[in-house]
């Protein structure tokens, strides 16, 4: 019997899927100066939201807009998309664009949008949608992957020395809390098929006394607790995807990427 590891490097393959003339961030149509006539006024709908990576009520709708991507992906009729203002300036100038975000409706097989002027959350867009569409599509309800910390589980979720467990200390009403919570739930996809790491949360307002031991004055407050260190340590890294997944892999010898694939290696015995 011959043991042998395989190693599979996916750089060149993860090139390739970037030449189309689109990508897919999650359910919602990236779309560019060079895509977008190609994807809209075409044979389906299409709702644009106009963004700004640096914008904060960008970032508090993006949840909710990656929600009505999801709930919207079989509809062949429809198309949900996102235009980065600051990487295609003449696209939105073209747009009449002049503040983040903005979203436009653009009918079937036609260039000439029609502003969207009502509440910015999933149920809202999705009646929208399905009045100007003439669809009818329910938003859909996505489990999370983040196991929910309560004083009576804390310990033995967090403590239990055959886990790495991240925490998040977060209050409900804290922006950049909500800001953080997409890209959380992301992590915790990522990961959920390693059994011996937890991506978790506490609401630290609620639980004020349980957050207040671990040292927790502002929010979001992120601690690690590896196998080898229950006492806890702080997370220092960056808050965008690439940083957390590049931070539990370097911590917990996994190799995935955000979509919670394997990157870099995989093991496979062969037999002779």
């Amino acid at each position: 019997m011959l043991k042998s590891r395989i190693r599979f490097d996916f750089v060149a393959v993860a090139s390739l899927l970037l030449f189309g003339s689109w990508v897919l961030a999650d359910d919602v149509v990236v779309l560019t100066e060079e895509s977008f006539e190609k994807e809209v006024g075409q044979d389906r709908s299409a709702l644009v939201e106009f963004y700004a990576p640096w914008c904060g009520h960008c970032k508090k709708l993006a949840p909710e807009f990656e929600k009505l991507g999801t709930s919207f992906k079989k509809a062949k009729s429809v198309l949900i998309g996102k235009v980065d203002c600051d990487e295609n300036k003449s696209l939105c100038s073209k747009y009449g664009v002049s503040g983040y975000p903005t979203i436009k409706w653009f009918p079937k097989g036609s260039l000439e949008p029609k502003k969207y002027e009502g509440a910015r959350n999933a149920e809202a867009l999705a009646v929208f949608v399905n009045s100007e569409g003439g669809t009818n599509v329910k938003i859909a309800t996505i489990p999370s992957s983040i196991v929910v910390l309560t004083p009576d589980t804390f310990d033995r979720v967090v403590l239990d020395e055959t886990k790495d467990v991240l925490v998040e200390f977060y209050a409900p009403w804290c922006g950049h809390c909500k800001q953080l919570a997409p890209t959380y739930e992301k992590v915790a996809t990522a990961f959920k098929l390693d059994e011996d790491i937890v991506i978790a949360n506490l609401d630290a307002d609620k639980y004020k006394d349980l957050a207040e031991k671990y040292g927790v004055s502002g929010y979001p407050t992120l601690k690690f607790f590896p196998k080898s260190n229950k006492a806890g340590e702080d997370y220092g890294g960056g808050r965008d995807l690439e940083d957390f997944i590049s931070f539990v892999n370097d911590r917990c010898g996994t190799s995935r990427d955000g979509q919670g694939q394997l990157t870099s290696k995989v093991s496979e015995d062969t037999y002779s």
